[in-house]
């Protein structure tokens, strides 16, 4: 493997109108690391004319301590040099693509190679797309780098994403690195961007349980090698209909790895009828957050002795549905704000059995006792909710878990 290399994954099926705007973007990254070569040259000129400088105020001083200390000060210069400079590769599964793809493909293959930048093309031959999850794994069978970097074709990347990433995940080998990134067009899901770009980094391992799916986006993932190595399997290849970022993330979680964000937005992620997150149904995600939560929140203690669950409405009662029967006699209670619910019960029929089988009461939040499992979306009360549970000064991870 290349050290110094950072191989962009890429899937692509039916792209050739995000193609150019996409490869375009990668090839700006190119720029942004000779800019900032050219700085730390520039940068290292000064520091030796100071250090020249000094040492000539300085002759009275011992020679041997001052070429220590002009040793020393090069060699933590050039370490910083090497370690923001790194070279890149485009690795690129086209999934049986039929539009003009293919075509495209090539031209940038020829294009990237006048930049010496390595392009390397892997083609679904069959007449059947194979899925995301089977093309990111092909992609990085044939990258050489040490570094992944993860890029959807229909989003662009912004001028120093790689640069600013690469830094951090040199210092952070087991972490996956996202970034914040701009919503295009400006309006569409503005709740999810507020989630993904506002939430405190302390909560990235914390608020994995919302429909929201990763704290990081995929779009946004660069990791060192090790991380996808440690996933045995790699990406899910159940095919089309397969959140299979958000298997990867919960495995990686699960194996001990870090999640980590560099603040500044650096990626243009685009919102459209056709993107892929479409094509997966809400139950699956749903099922696949609860199996996680049954295993690695619900089966332990404290939850183990008993719980709450915060909304007795519509989202709160599934969930208490979807409990397999050894988690229903854990749920103590209920919680709302509803007065027309509090002092009530919930009684839950069994479809199977043909009978009431829990009788659940539901009581006002301020009377429920830790730990919570809340089943109430953000940032869709006005900010009522949010208020009503940091009222109750709570930790969550520990007393509470959102499971929107």
């Amino acid at each position: 493997m290349d050290e110094d290399t950072v191989s962009i994954i890429v899937t692509v099926l039916n792209g050739e109108k995000w193609v150019d705007n996409c490869f375009r973007s990668i090839l700006q990254q190119c720029t942004a690391v000779h800019m900032q070569k050219k700085q730390q040259q520039q940068q290292k000129t000064q520091q030796q004319h100071q250090q020249s400088k000094q040492m000539h105020r300085e002759q009275h001083k011992h020679v041997d301590h001052e070429l220590l200390l002009l040793s020393t000060e090069q060699a933590a210069a050039e370490k910083v040099e090497r370690e923001c400079v790194f070279q890149i590769e485009v690795c690129v599964f086209d999934d049986c693509s039929t539009d003009g793809t293919a075509e495209i493909l090539t031209f940038w293959q020829r294009k990237f190679h006048r930049h010496r930048i390595r392009m390397h093309i892997v083609r679904n031959e069959s007449e059947k797309p194979k899925g995301v999850g089977y093309g990111r794994n092909r992609a990085i069978e044939i990258a050489s780098g040490t570094y992944l970097c993860f890029q959807d074709i229909d989003d662009e990347m912004l001028p120093t994403r790689i640069q600013m990433q690469y830094a951090l995940a040199c210092c952070n080998k087991d972490a996956l690195i996202g970034c914040k990134f701009v919503r295009t067009p400006a309006n569409s899901t503005c709740r999810f961007t507020r989630w993904a770009n506002d939430l405190d980094d302390s909560k990235l391992a914390l608020q994995i349980y919302t429909s929201n799916g990763p704290t990081v986006i995929m779009p946004t993932w660069l990791c060192h090698r090790k991380v996808y190595d440690r996933i045995t399997g790699g990406f899910s290849e159940h095919g089309h209909g397969t959140p299979e970022d958000l298997i990867f993330f919960y495995a990686h979680l699960d194996g001990g790895g870090r999640v980590l964000r560099v603040n500044e937005c650096l990626l243009l992620y685009r919102y459209h009828p056709a993107a892929t997150t479409f094509s997966i149904v809400a139950e699956t995600i749903w099922q696949l957050r609860m199996q996680h939560l049954l295993a690695h929140v619900l089966f332990r203690e404290p939850w183990s002795n008993g719980f709450t669950i915060w909304n007795a409405g519509k989202c709160g009662r599934k969930f208490f549905r979807d409990l397999p029967q050894a988690f229903k006699c854990n749920v103590r209670a209920f919680c709302d704000v509803d007065e027309k619910k509090i002092n009530k019960t919930y009684n839950h029929y069994d479809e199977k059995m043909h009978r009431f089988t829990y009788s659940v009461p539901i009581i006002h939040f301020t009377q429920a006792r830790p730990p919570l499992l809340i089943c109430m979306k953000l940032d869709i009360t006005n900010g009522d909710f949010e208020a009503n549970l940091n009222s109750l000064n709570l930790i969550e991870g520990r007393d509470y878990v959102l499971f929107t």
